[in-house]
């Protein structure tokens, strides 16, 4: 079988889009387009290792792993230990998913058009077939985040650092706060201006909107926060930024957060 190395390469990044954009899905992770596609590009490159001889297991493993935690990295961003690990495995997990059922395939039916190799593989059919394929993929993970996502509202309280300052809020969890940080990817925590007052030397303003206006919002990176279950007790860092507005005096924020 002919393998020819730019379709290898447009496959593979189409397949690391997907495995990357399934990978957020799953962590709940803030991922950029443009990250994403870089990312994929990157990726695709380690598919070239299909055309080399075969390599042991162990070498094969270890490459696919090295492979995982940089184009995470490059997608994700290096923000802390604890998120890259959550990614990458999420990101394997993908993989594995995929690549087995790929597996399955070539040795059940030992289809012509399938090449595997190195745990790469290459597949010469059609283009449509493969986005209705991963698309019923990604609708089926997106199916099953939304149903484990229905839980009962959480009643928290936030605590948020700033300097010597410690200021405590009622946390109420919202799905409609979908509101990002454009440059750090770091969702926004929107919290009364009142309780929070001045800490101007660190604010800076970014895009925001509503079902009725647009404007801009003031935002900042606390030194920390921390959501409070006041039913268990349980205590959740979460990596936010304060952005401030008219919210009652509350900390609204994307449950979502509490997955990261």
């Amino acid at each position: 079988m002919t393998v020819y190395i730019d379709v290898l390469i447009i496959l593979n990044v189409y397949v690391n889009y997907f495995l990357l954009r399934t990978s957020a899905k799953l962590t709940h992770s803030p991922l950029k387009t443009w990250r994403c596609i870089a990312a994929s590009f990157y990726g695709s490159l380690f598919s070239l290792l299909m055309l080399a001889p075969r390599l042991p297991v162990p070498v094969t493993l270890a490459v696919k792993s090295a492979a995982a935690v940089t184009i995470v990295i490059a997608a994700f961003g290096a923000r802390s230990p604890a998120r890259i690990a959550k990614n990458t495995a999420a990101f394997l997990a993908a993989n594995f998913v995929l690549a087995g059922a790929v597996y399955a395939v070539y040795s059940w039916f030992k289809p012509s058009s399938l090449h595997f190799a190195n745990s790469y593989f290459y597949i010469d059919f059609s283009l449509l077939l493969l986005l209705i394929t991963t698309a019923a993929l990604y609708g089926a993970v997106s199916l099953l985040r939304r149903i484990t996502d229905r839980e009962r509202p959480l009643v928290s309280r936030v605590l948020i650092r700033a300097g010597s300052r410690i200021i405590g809020l009622d946390g109420l969890a919202d799905t409609g706060n979908a509101l990002v940080d454009c440059f750090t990817g770091r969702p926004v925590m929107i919290c009364a201006r009142e309780n929070i007052g001045k800490v101007s030397a660190r604010m800076r303003l970014i895009p925001c909107a509503t079902v009725s206006d647009s404007g801009v919002m003031p935002v900042f990176r606390p030194d920390e926060v921390i959501v409070v279950n006041t039913e268990t007790g349980e205590r959740k860092p979460v990596d936010v930024m304060i952005g401030l507005g008219d919210t009652g005096g509350k900390a609204i924020y994307n449950p979502k957060i509490m997955k990261y």
